[in-house]
């Protein structure tokens, strides 16, 4: 009798973990990334009151007779199946679609966590709210990422340097049914000295046969310079082409270091055959002398020639002015891209992210937080799309992977299993109780 009242005992016992463990799991519903827990059971010791023995030649075998002590916890594990994401539109909350973890680090200890509400601290570096520990990942450095894992910092008011241009594009069309530019001299007197310049483009019979386009460039202090290029037909399928030295020379350039003109052939299906330079070239006042390079394109994504409106164009150019840090985003790969306020955008991060062999082997320490433990195997370092199969979400947070129905469900379980482990308690009692009557 009195193992049948221990065994109520363990049943007791161990209900009200399984108890405490559904508790836990329905107070953390909404906790971000929060992953619920699950009891397995498993039989206690088993008494032998006799052992089995093999059949002899004219009879069976006997089966051995064991009695049961009751029952024990078989584990407690963690379930990592994926949480719904919700949107919350803070750049810095971040979401993890697959198996991985976030890597955030204490002094010289990491920590692990699946939370991906992250917050920049006075420091600017980015944080997890809850303890403040720091997350992982690889810096860049002018773009240019660098080798080793560290903290992530994004410092507001970082500056990217000036970057002069160094190629633009020349593309659209010129048209093909205009006729030929004439440089007579308008007033008569005969044939103008270089051709093509402010008195021959204002012949009226000269406005077709003419065109231009501007683009503005940078030096490399970050010196607007606006570039003007001009296009005429001098004959069936040639082109030339010429910066405008005036506009550069009104704006401080010598003129004696500007260059840039040449001619351009285009074939019989209005393609560009050949281009006989393509370089512009001038010193600014106190900067590095600029030489661009000007891209005509090929087939008819490039410059063409076909008898439609001209609308060449120069565009595309590759400088920009210096610029301070205004903003951030987080791409799916982790890529924290920061956005200055030249208009350019450059990576200054990468998140790194940890994977598991057993992340059911890990211990939770708290704050949203896990630690690797002896069967946890250790973290297996890597990127989105780069050595691990996660991708994130940004301006989206998990949310806890906890089922209330299941754990509703569970909840009656657990407590029919409590009261008829109860039962037989008190059933053992009653029995005790008997015995005890015997003597009167």
């Amino acid at each position: 009798m009195l193992r049948s009242l221990f065994a109520g005992v363990s049943g007791l016992r161990n209900h009200q973990v399984r108890m405490d463990v559904i508790g836990n799991n329905i107070s953390n519903v909404n906790t971000v990334a929060f992953k619920s827990g699950r009891v397995t059971f498993k039989e206690g010791f088993a008494q032998m009151l006799q052992g089995g023995s093999r059949p002899p030649g004219d009879q069976g075998g006997i089966n051995p007779i064991q009695v049961g002590l009751g029952m024990q916890i078989g584990s407690v594990d963690t379930i990592f199946s994926q949480g719904n994401l919700e949107t919350t539109g803070l750049n810095t909350d971040v979401a993890i679609q697959g198996d991985s973890f976030f890597v955030a680090r204490k002094g010289g200890q990491s920590f692990y966590t699946r939370s991906g509400n992250f917050q920049v601290d006075a420091n600017g570096k980015l944080v997890a709210p809850t303890n403040g520990f720091i997350v992982q990942g690889r810096s860049a450095i002018n773009g240019v990422f660098q080798d080793g894992i560290s903290d992530i910092q994004l410092p507001f008011g970082q500056k990217t340097a000036a970057k002069a241009t160094t190629g633009f594009k020349l593309a659209g069309n010129i048209d093909a049914s205009v006729t030929d530019f004439d440089i007579t001299d308008p007033d008569g007197a005969g044939p103008l000295t270089g051709g093509f310049n402010a008195d021959t483009r204002a012949v009226p019979a000269n406005k077709d046969s003419w065109t231009e386009t501007s683009l503005t460039t940078y030096d490399s202090l970050g010196t607007k310079h606006d570039v003007k290029a001009y296009l005429y037909k001098t004959g069936a399928n040639t082109w030339n082409w010429e910066v405008d030295q005036a506009g550069l020379v009104a704006a401080g350039i010598p003129a004696a270091s500007i260059t840039g003109a040449g001619t351009l052939t285009f074939n019989s299906d209005g393609s560009l055959n050949a281009a006989s330079s393509s370089t512009i070239s001038f010193d600014p006042p106190g900067a590095d002398p600029m030489s661009i390079q000007v891209d005509f394109g090929s087939g008819v994504n490039g410059l063409t020639q076909f008898s439609s409106t001209s609308t060449a164009v120069l565009r595309d150019q590759d400088g920009y002015t210096s610029g301070t840090l205004q903003n951030f985003t987080i791409d799916r790969t982790g890529i924290i891209t920061g956005s200055f306020t030249n208009g350019v955008n450059v990576p200054l991060a990468q998140i790194v992210l940890a994977d598991f062999n057993n992340p059911a082997g890990l211990l939770r320490i708290g704050d949203n937080m896990y630690q690797e433990s002896g069967n946890s195997g250790g973290a297996v370092l890597g990127y989105a799309l780069q050595g691990s199969q996660s991708t994130l979400t940004s301006g989206a947070l998990e949310m806890s992977n906890v089922d209330l129905a299941q754990e509703f469900t569970s909840m009656i379980v657990a407590q029919r299993g409590f009261q008829a482990n109860s039962k037989v308690i008190t059933t053992s009692d009653d029995l005790l109780q008997e015995l005890v009557n015997l003597k009167r």
